[in-house]
């Protein structure tokens, strides 16, 4: 899964939701709907611009819309420094607005390192609006709070960073990597006592 590192935060793929929000702006044709294509993993920018070059080749502005990679900010630290990447969360995929017909399918299938549409048979399936929120909102979330890339285990020593218990060490307890929290177990007064941390708030113990 290839990373490609970035200045912390502010540049976002095209297509991606405004400000504010998981929202998805109304497409200028009402009939788009957002469809997934297959790609060579690794070239996903590329079939990004090269589809966007052939929309205005084609003068298929009012056919094909947004063309969007869901990444993900994530934060990982190095050398006791933060540093910030994307990352796609699904490699090998490129999302798609299309008011899509046969002319349309073909511009898209035709696309240089494009291999298909995600759908049954010859036939691409769009995506719910369900679906197409859950994307964005992943997308936007990702961009707010950025994933930290690092692996607790239980047991494992850490020394917290941050808030009333900076300095202290403890013992990893217990790993939420859906809410990026751990318990650590910190020794306070000569009593264990759990406290809950974010990820974000220790580090390793070398």
């Amino acid at each position: 899964m290839a990373d490609e590192e970035k200045q912390p935060a502010g540049e976002n793929d095209g297509g991606q939701a405004p400000e504010g929000g998981a929202s998805v702006e109304a497409p200028r044709n009402p009939n788009m709907k957002w469809y997934i294509i297959h790609s060579y993993s690794g070239f996903e920018r590329k079939v990004k611009e090269s589809l966007e070059s052939r929309v205005q080749a084609f003068g298929l502005q009012e056919k094909i819309g947004k063309v969007l990679i869901p990444t993900e900010s994530v934060t990982e630290v190095r050398g006791g420094k933060k540093y910030t990447s994307e990352r796609m969360f699904y490699p090998g995929y490129v999302l798609v607005e299309m008011d899509m017909n046969d002319h349309v399918w073909h511009v898209v299938k035709s696309t240089p390192r494009v291999t298909g549409f995600v759908g049954t048979g010859q036939q691409p399936t769009p995506l719910s609006d369900e679906e197409v929120q859950h994307i964005v909102y992943r997308v936007d979330e990702s961009r707010d709070k950025p994933k930290l890339k690092v692996k607790f285990e239980k047991n494992e020593s850490v020394r917290i960073t941050e808030g009333p218990f900076a300095s202290f060490t403890g013992i990893v307890d217990d790993v939420n990597e859906d809410r990026e929290t751990l318990k650590v177990m910190v020794t306070i007064f000569g009593r264990s006592t759990p406290v809950e941390l974010e990820f974000n708030q220790v580090e390793k113990v070398a």
